[in-house]
């Protein structure tokens, strides 16, 4: 099967909506009639082996779509807004508000259900299962993670997750660029890998042998250790300190953190005040300077650092990012 046949799959589903772009280009904004609903889906292929899907809309009347794919694919979606509901072989799968989807697709007969005046905004970005081994494969060519043993006997795998702070950030600006038509390839193209690694780190290849080592008293005491940490982030206790509340030393403290979260306790911690830093920035309700002490930073220009280095982008122009992204 050639790279090009998984773009059938959103071609069928745009079809299905009974949206068409103007001239017959299929990537050009396609808009929703006016007498179903309003908005558009927006497709673009940066490269053969990638397509972007942005999809805004909201629909007149509860609506019940029927698809079939016709070649086997790797989509991620990340649903920024709303909710649809896809049913495929008597199960239900939802998408909300918040949640990215990592789908393994055979061939298979699906339905999409969209809820009345429920305004929808996801981005979807789909490849072939050639370029899946692609990504998966070592230096030598080798990988442990197999596009058919992952769908096993099924025709459809779905694993899901709350959207990250940092995958936001990446999700947000590649929907951005696929709404500018100047925007170059290689932005789109390292956006969509960006968030591709994300992903397959999370769903198939994080997992740490040693922490399997630990006993089922220290991953609890570890567990606990975690919590403590988040939720006093502004005053965090010393290690030693948070040692003792936990009842195990610092060494078994330190060795099994690092096992079970695969990083350091004040690595982990760092890493949880900038996605709290993102998450009160994105509200609107502390500006940067409060943000900052929030979380834990007694120097702002040392937040805005961290901050930059993390997600790419300055605390203060993200503020006006997410103002302006309010707007549309």
């Amino acid at each position: 099967m050639s790279a090009a046949n998984f773009h059938d799959n959103f071609q069928s589903y745009v079809e299905r909506l009974g949206v068409q772009a103007p001239h017959g280009n299929e990537q050009d904004p396609a808009t929703v009639p006016a007498s179903d609903g309003e908005g558009y889906i927006r497709r673009v292929i940066p490269r053969n082996d990638i397509e972007l899907v942005v999809a805004k809309h909201a629909f007149y009347r509860e609506q019940q779509l029927s698809v079939q794919t016709t070649a086997p694919m790797v989509e991620l979606n990340f649903c920024m807004q709303g909710a649809r509901a896809l049913h495929i072989k008597g199960r239900q799968h939802e998408f909300t508000t918040g949640t990215c989807s990592l789908q393994f697709m055979g061939q298979f007969e699906a339905a999409f259900e969209y809820r009345r005046d429920d305004p929808f905004y996801m981005l979807g970005i789909g490849i072939p299962v050639t370029t899946f081994r692609e990504f998966m494969a070592d230096a030598e060519g080798g990988t442990d993670v197999e596009f058919s043993q992952v769908l096993g006997q099924s025709p459809f795998r779905i694993w899901q997750e709350k959207i990250s702070p940092a995958a936001t950030v990446v999700a947000e600006r590649l929907i951005q660029g696929a709404l500018q038509p100047r925007t170059r390839n290689l932005e789109l193209q390292c956006g969509a890998l960006e968030l591709f690694s994300m992903a397959f780190r999370s769903f198939l290849t994080e997992s740490n042998p040693e922490a399997d080592s630990l006993s089922k008293s220290d991953r609890e005491k570890i567990r606990l250790a975690r919590d403590i940490v988040v939720e006093n982030m502004a005053e965090p206790p010393s290690l030693l300190a948070l040692s003792r509340m936990i009842g195990l030393n610092d060494y078994k403290l330190k060795v099994g953190f690092k096992a079970m979260y695969n990083n350091t306790v004040f690595g982990f911690l760092r890493e949880k005040r900038l996605e709290k830093a993102w998450q009160l920035l994105q509200s609107g309700d502390m500006n940067v300077t409060e943000t900052a002490s929030a979380v834990g930073y007694s120097n702002t220009s040392y937040f805005a650092e961290a901050f930059r280095e993390k997600y790419g982008v300055n605390p203060g122009a993200f503020v006006r990012q997410t103002a302006a992204w309010a707007k549309q």
